[in-house]
């Protein structure tokens, strides 16, 4: 895959584009504090297939330094830029976690850009979905992650978001680039914390235009994003496809799995 630098005001995106024949684009959306390593075995199950663009999301990975001043909405509005940059015309978002709210985030911002969405072990942004506890919950994280050990927050970070081997690996791996910098990973992790409060709190529709699917691990263990799957399914109709035994980063637990969901969906549109 080829590197590329977008710049914002705030600091330098850098993301990764491979080459492909389909009618549609593939845009990887990673979560919170994970870069685009989440989603190599998608990456390399679709070269060639699809047009692919992967990013190291701001303040994250390679995209570093950055200014910890963006919103959720932001974020939309700068891969809104990329994606029109490099013509995608055509984008399926597949959002990991965070990922998936940046998703909502775009679909709300550009309905008519969006041609495909598939949410991985993330959740609804709608306001309704949430209680005010939650909430604020949300805006205190930052500390926890400050001053918990370093060891065992990163037992917690990469056992408590996976099941398998590979998985723990690949997030323990991405977790090391913050290996003696725990300020950073804690201001990073705080910071979309509270940007997902303050999109929640905005109370916007958040509505999906286009074909959709929520994929979600048996045993994700992240919050209640079980539960939140659920209602998101019960209120909005979007298919539900879980993911037996797979834990939070479904798609490294279970890769030929979600691999083959996405294919099926793209065939579908």
């Amino acid at each position: 895959m080829t590197e590329k630098t977008y710049a914002t005001p705030l600091g330098p995106i850098h993301y990764w584009m491979g080459a492909g024949e389909g009618k549609y684009q593939l845009v990887f959306l990673p979560g919170l504090t994970a870069d685009h390593r989440l989603f190599e075995k998608q990456l390399a199950h679709f070269e060639g297939k699809y047009p692919t663009l992967v990013w190291d999301a701001p303040g994250h990975g390679a995209s570093w330094p950055f200014e910890l001043t963006f919103d959720l909405m932001d974020k939309a509005r700068w891969l809104e830029e990329i994606l029109r940059l490099e013509g995608f015309r055509n984008p399926v978002l597949v959002g990991q976690s965070m990922g998936g709210y940046v998703a909502q985030a775009y679909a709300q911002r550009y309905p008519w850009q969006l041609r495909g969405f598939v949410s991985i072990d993330s959740a609804p942004l709608g306001r309704e979905y949430v209680t005010a506890l939650e909430i604020w919950l949300l805006k205190k994280m930052e500390p926890v992650y400050r001053y918990y050990p370093w060891k065992s927050l990163k037992s917690a970070g990469t056992k408590g978001v996976a099941t398998s081997e590979y998985g723990r690996s690949l997030m323990g791996q991405m977790m090391a680039l913050y290996e003696g910098d725990q300020d950073r990973y804690a201001r990073l992790a705080g910071h979309g914390y509270r940007m997902l409060a303050q999109a929640m709190e905005a109370d916007l529709p958040y509505e999906i235009p286009c074909p959709a699917l929520l994929l979600c691990g048996t045993r994700d263990q992240a919050g209640s994003c079980i539960r939140y799957c659920k209602a998101w399914h019960r209120k909005t109709g979007i298919p539900l496809k879980w993911i037996d035994g797979a834990g939070h980063n479904s798609n490294t637990d279970a890769p030929e799995e979600v691999n083959r969901i996405l294919e099926d969906f793209l065939a579908g549109l």
